[in-house]
């Protein structure tokens, strides 16, 4: 069963680019790191300033893992810039286990 890590990160309008060129400019070392399974950063469309930072991991402890590396400390820095925190006491985790998922059903089409 997987585990979902939430973070959603509360972004002033003044700061919002700022944060998604932070994002885009990310080296991708948790594509690599063991257990991890997906990556998602949601923009807020309307009603909240809140971005969702979503990962999907295989277990509790292989998040941890992540949590406790020097590759995690790195990308979250900030690399020394004005971005490391652009709303440093807004950000809240939550988890949540995987119960059920599903992906689009293969097309049916031509077959009897």
């Amino acid at each position: 069963m997987s585990i979902v890590k939430i973070n959603a990160v509360t972004v002033p309008k003044d700061k919002q680019e700022r944060f998604e060129e932070r994002f885009r400019g990310r080296a991708g070392a948790v594509e690599t790191t063991p257990g991890f399974e997906w990556f998602e950063l949601l923009r807020p469309v309307e009603g909240t300033d809140q971005y969702l930072v979503y990962t999907r991991w295989t277990t509790v402890e292989d998040y941890e893992a992540w949590q406790s590396s020097q590759d995690f400390d790195r990308a979250h820095d900030g690399g020394g810039d004005t971005l490391a925190s652009a709303a440093p006491h807004s950000a809240h985790v939550w988890t949540y286990e995987v119960l059920e998922y599903a992906g689009p059903k293969a097309n049916q089409a031509g077959q009897a």
